[in-house]
């Protein structure tokens, strides 16, 4: 072992892993972290004993969150870290408690800033001579350094959460919510949700409140979404373990839950659930009702939970003799800390539900779907007089395992009878109890893959109101009319296949005092200009579209032009690629945005910043989407094509099982969004400030139909 001095953080956790046969392991380790390596001994190291596995961390390495898993009736919370080229070696580490794997979650991502800023220096000598110290962290990545100084000073988990495996097709887990509301949000985002959301009644001490939504956006059959919002003395983690157990616990808070069991455990944070609702109205005349739907729960930077649910079919869910399956559209949990008072713990609880309930009761009796939904929401107060009668969570939440649909009398008996361990208090890790976990074999190889994850970021709203630009780096008008695309260009957003350009305003960018204040600025101009879209389909992958003669790419080259080409691969049994041109002169000698073009590929993953926003759509698929910027050189794989006259970057979604999982459920709904998306290079330093935005694009109702084929490219011109 190292110098004691150089030791960032240590302390036992649980080594997870699985064996060439698959058998999953759970060892007992004690891990260190240095300021370039992470090891872990069977003991607490002394002298120079040798370690049984080191990782070298450098500014290639990432680290994920890989959920929730049960080991001999208790719960632990991984994460993985591994490095970009090396997927093969990794450690993933886990813990009971949620806090103390996000302070290894925190130490873990400052030292891959570390090594980073190292291998990055030679883009940032002005950067060097600058003295931070005194200025709290200045954050020099949306993603991967310590942007904690733009959350709320009262959250001390103070880094951003890698999001889990990912749902598997059609959910994903929430970003930082700017819908909900919340205790956590900015100003700025707080009036934006009110602009959303109508309060239509005080009800058990909840406000509920419904969505506002043009009926033209609503699932049919399907009513505007509704929410409860109550306040619980309990700590958030006590809250969400409890709303997310199924077992009989859960009656005595949740007066719609009949039953629930687990159809199949997809990973830590992605399950496909059975549940029986218990409505009281009429049961003699209305048949009861039953869900199968896939639930993703998440913990966000801020330290508040999200659970987000949604219907879904499963061969061995299928409907139920005696029983209407209803149909979640979307809904969730979101659960806040809010500061305490008197010294009691005090959390925000807020639950959505936007439901079909199907069966004649819903056609003949208008109120009767808004009573059973408000039945659904009152499981909120249920969990406030819970928590109020009881001194904490007694139980780990756990839920029963569905052995088979088809047996109704057998899910019930196993049901009656919930495991012993779920009466079993969750005790604390620590070197006395290594003897419960699996040391029959030393080995300590791990053959689980990795999937790359989308970080976050939070932004802090600001009042700024001008970003002073300098006049040389604003795009000058350039006439379009010579461009053409797939996708038309339409001045609304109430067409369909077609796309316009947002205002610049409506993104919030990173003011010239940012490192100061971490304030934020609107948008303003844009370096380029948007010429054209174009929405491509294949049988493969595509890849380096602006070869393709005839393209914009190519028309700007004859014109003298430089483009930004940003190819969006999106995977399916048919692939797709959104193609987004951007055109402009030639990047002005010495600016961000030319260090970029001719930078390397490191620093081009390192500086190239989205920032997505749905103004459009349905509830869940903006809590899926979000509108947090990501750094998308992080968050997924891009492959870089420095032509004569354009650079291309090719946006390989496929390779995040998370930005996947976002695509799952954004193409369900496809027809009838609005989606924003707005590219710039992140500035790091004082001088490279303010930001600037590069280009944006409106993408409204884009249909899959309406792709065209991919042209051969091997014949192009290169």
């Amino acid at each position: 072992m190292s110098n004691h001095s150089k030791v960032v953080f240590e302390g036992w956790l649980v080594r997870y892993g699985k064996r060439k046969l698959g058998r999953a392991f759970f060892h007992m380790r004690y891990f260190v972290l240095e300021p370039n390596l992470l090891s872990y001994y069977k003991r607490k190291p002394k002298d120079n004993m040798v370690p049984l596995r080191t990782l070298e961390i450098d500014g290639n390495c990432r680290v994920e969150d890989r959920g929730l898993k049960s080991h001999h009736g208790d719960v632990f919370c991984f994460l993985c870290i591994y490095n970009r080229k090396q997927k093969d070696h990794q450690i993933t580490m886990g813990t009971k408690d949620m806090q103390e794997l996000m302070a290894w979650k925190q130490k873990l991502q400052e030292v891959i800033d570390q090594q980073q800023d190292s291998t990055t220096s030679k883009h940032r000598k002005a950067f060097a001579s600058m003295d931070f110290d005194n200025l709290g962290s200045f954050a020099l990545s949306d993603l991967e350094t310590p942007l904690e100084d733009e959350e709320d000073s009262s959250h001390n988990l103070g880094r951003r959460l890698t999001i889990g495996n990912g749902p598997p097709d059609s959910l994903h887990d929430w970003t930082k919510d700017t819908e909900f509301g919340g205790p956590s949000q900015t100003d700025a985002n707080q009036v934006h949700s009110r602009k959303n959301w109508r309060l239509v009644r005080c009800q058990n001490g909840l406000r509920i409140f419904e969505e506002l939504v043009p009926v033209d956006y609503l699932p049919r059959s399907c009513t505007r979404a509704m929410k409860a919002v109550g306040v619980v003395e309990a700590k958030c983690g006590d809250v969400f373990k409890l709303v997310m157990s199924m077992d009989l616990e859960r009656y005595e808070w949740d007066c719609s839950f009949g039953y629930g069991s687990l159809v199949e455990e997809i990973d830590g944070h992605t399950g496909i659930l059975y549940h029986r609702l218990q409505l009281d109205w009429c049961p003699m005349l209305v048949w009861p009702r039953d869900l199968c739907y896939v639930r993703y729960w998440r913990f966000n930077d801020d330290g508040s939970y999200v659970v987000l649910f949604q219907s879904r079919e499963h061969p061995k869910c299928r409907p139920q003799q005696g029983y209407v399956r209803a149909h979640i559209e979307s809904g969730g949990f979101k659960i806040s800390a809010l500061k305490t008072r008197n010294g009691r713990p005090r959390t925000q609880v807020q639950h959505l539900m936007q439901i079909d309930l199907k069966g004649w009761g819903v056609n003949y009796v208008p109120w009767y779907q808004q009573r059973c939904v408000l039945q659904i929401l009152n499981s909120v107060a249920g969990l406030r007089e819970y928590f109020s009668q009881e001194d904490g969570i007694k139980a780990v939440a756990r839920i029963p395992k569905m052995l088979g649909a088809e047996s109704d009398s057998n899910l019930e008996k196993k049901d009656a009878k919930p495991p012993d361990a779920d009466k079993q208090q969750a005790q604390p890790l620590d070197q006395a109890n290594v003897e419960t976990f699996d040391e029959e074999s030393d080995d300590e190889e791990d053959y689980q893959e990795p999937e790359a994850f989308i970080e976050e970021e939070s932004i802090k709203a600001d009042s700024d109101t001008d970003a002073k630009y300098s006049e040389d780096e604003q795009s000058e008008d350039i006439d379009i009319s010579a461009f053409s695309g797939i996708l038309l260009l339409d001045a609304s957003d109430k067409g369909r296949n077609c796309w316009m350009v947002p205002e610049g305003n409506l993104f919030k960018i990173r003011s010239k005092n940012f490192p100061y204040d971490k304030s934020k600025i609107p948008g303003g101009k844009y370096l380029m200009q948007l010429a054209a879209a174009d929405w491509f389909k294949s049988h493969s992958r595509i890849d380096h579209v602006a070869r393709r003669r005839g393209c914009a790419a190519q028309v700007a080259a004859e014109k003298g032009l430089f483009s930004l080409v940003v190819n969006l691969q999106i995977p399916a049994s048919t692939h797709y690629s959104m193609v987004m041109y951007f055109v402009s002169k030639h990047p002005r000698p010495g600016s961000l945005l030319q260090r970029f073009v001719d930078g390397d590929d490191e620093f081009r993953n390192n500086r190239l910043k989205l920032i997505p926003s749905v103004p459009k759509g349905s509830w869940i698929v903006r809590q899926s989407v979000g509108s947090t910027p990501c750094l998308l050189g992080k968050a997924v794989d891009c492959t870089y094509i420095h032509g004569q006259s354009y650079l291309e970057i090719d946006v390989d979604i496929g390779s995040s099982a998370v930005a996947n999982g976002v695509l799952g459920i954004v193409c369900g709904a496809i027809t009838t969004l609005v989606v924003d998306m707005a590219f710039l290079v992140q500035a790091n330093t004082v001088e490279e400030l303010p930001e600037q935005l590069v280009g944006a694009i409106r993408l409204a109702h884009i249909e899959l139909s309406a792709a065209d084929d991919l042209p051969d490219l091997d014949n192009a011109d290169s």
